[in-house]
């Protein structure tokens, strides 16, 4: 099992536009083969930082996402929103409490 996060920060004007494409994006995010868990988390401090969080059977599945149409088109329409770099890590479990 792989965690991936992804942090992404917005330009104030554009946090509607990204909420509204990734409403839009959601369940056929979580539909797609070997995606476990998918959810957005908004960061306390700024309002424009957001955070994927989603959960993928293993590594190839979410590079064959990652090369999907439907990640290709997502993103196309979310990085132009961007108002700094985005970050991603791919994680495991290292021990659970």
């Amino acid at each position: 099992m792989i965690n991936r996060i992804v942090k992404m920060s917005f330009q104030p004007e554009h946090v509607e536009t990204f909420l509204e494409i990734f409403e839009a994006s959601k369940g056929k995010i979580r539909n797609f083969e070997g995606c476990y868990h998918l959810e957005l988390l908004n960061d306390t401090t700024s309002p424009n930082r957001f955070f994927t969080f989603s959960k993928w059977e293993s590594e190839d599945h979410l590079e064959i996402y990652r090369h999907s149409e439907l990640f290709l088109t997502t993103w196309a329409a979310t990085k132009i929103l961007f108002n700094d770099k985005p970050e991603a890590w791919s994680t495991v479990v290292a021990s659970s409490a």
